[in-house]
């Protein structure tokens, strides 16, 4: 663990990019049709749930890593399994998000490229920030936070101003049951981007403000989903609930449709800073934790000679993880959020929490007695 400090601006800024990072480029929750927008809240409420496991686990271990306090509940063994598990987890979805914007930044803008030419200059400016440090990794976010709120206030202004939005085309709001809005939000669009935020569990002890944890996760999660079910909502407001489900990358498609007073258009340019933006704060965030979780197991007194060999397994692993774009979305949304998402950011992490209520009940209870044993002798 790295000697660092992060304020709660810089943790909130951090965590609000990260949600937003990937979600962009996909139609979140497309499936729901008109209620997209409403799952992505409903989903939002998950996530808070979800973070109120991972703030307990902190609560109990406030000044150790994920790595550590899973060696302290379950033992050396057995937590050193379930650590570097966790980091094969890790490695994984920065793998994952690394060929999302692989794929999506040939496909928009460098059509004859390689996707191995692209992924590796992306993770090598990844893997150059990753060496810094988490305090390095922070106010490179802190920068980008005004750069894409500047950028999303303008794209706003510009799509009003187009007189494209058409608010019809959102009705019926609840076409589909509140049942299966919920089932939806809880079984696909929780896990992806809101279940994500337990890799904060290897960030969270940096944070010099403990105390305010609670409300910057809480503040973080609630701007981001709002955020997210706003461009939504857009999406089908302008697109249309067809085109929105149907395209790969509808927020290009909305930026792509934008034509203001027959000359401001085509402004591809903004989809490309949004992409990148998002693309570079969601892998380092992995790829950073993965590589201060393995220095920690194998216990490295320098993670960041770790860097490198963890940038290229992710970069190799982003390659070799699907044959195609339609087999990596196909995975993405069928078999990884049950598979994967669900024991490691749900069963696992409540399994630890409960082991934790009664080990530090017990050891609570312990000091108490003695406490009370001591008083009774010098009596």
């Amino acid at each position: 663990m790295e000697k660092a400090n992060i304020s709660g601006y810089q943790l909130f800024v951090l965590i609000f990019l990260f949600e937003m990072g990937s979600a962009l480029l996909v139609p979140l929750a497309g499936e729901a049709k008109q209620a997209a927008w409403l799952v992505i809240l409903i989903a939002m409420v998950g996530g808070f749930l979800l973070f109120f496991i991972y703030y307990g686990l902190f609560q109990y271990y406030p000044e150790q890593l994920l790595t550590e306090f899973v060696r302290s509940i379950l033992g050396n063994f057995l937590g050193r399994i379930v650590a570097f598990l966790y980091i094969l987890y890790f490695i994984y979805l920065a793998a994952r998000v690394l060929r999302d914007f692989g794929d999506t930044l040939l496909t928009f803008a460098y059509p004859h490229i390689p996707l191995f030419v692209a992924n590796a200059a992306f993770i090598l400016v990844v893997v150059y920030t990753v060496r810094k440090g988490v305090e390095v990794l922070t106010r490179t976010g802190e920068l980008f936070f005004v750069l894409e709120n500047l950028l999303l206030m303008t794209f706003f202004l510009l799509i009003v101003a187009s007189g494209m939005i058409h608010l019809n085309t959102l009705k019926p709001v609840i076409e589909m049951s509140v049942t299966e809005m919920v089932k939806m939000a809880f079984t696909k669009t929780i896990f992806f981007p809101f279940g994500e935020i337990i890799s904060f569990l290897m960030i969270f002890p940096y944070l010099n403000e403990p105390e305010r944890l609670k409300k910057i996760g809480i503040s973080s999660i609630a701007a981001a989903g709002i955020f997210l079910a706003i461009i939504m909502a857009m999406n089908i407001a302008v697109l249309g609930v067809d085109l929105t489900t149907r395209s790969q990358y509808p927020l290009l498609s909305l930026i792509q449709s934008i034509e203001v007073a027959g000359f401001l258009e085509r402004l591809d340019v903004y989809f490309l800073f949004l992409l990148m933006i998002g693309g570079f704060i969601k892998i380092s965030v992995f790829t950073y934790v993965a590589v201060t979780g393995t220095a920690n197991v194998f216990n490295v007194k320098q993670p960041s000679r770790l860097a490198y060999p963890v940038g290229f397994v992710i970069l190799l692993s982003s390659i070799i993880i699907a044959s195609s774009f339609t087999e990596h979305m196909h995975e993405g949304l069928g078999a990884v959020p049950i598979y994967i998402h669900l024991p490691f950011q749900v069963i696992i992490p409540l399994l630890l929490l409960i082991i934790a209520f009664f080990k530090n009940r017990k050891k609570k209870k312990g000091q108490h007695q003695n406490k009370f044993q001591g008083g009774v002798d010098q009596k």
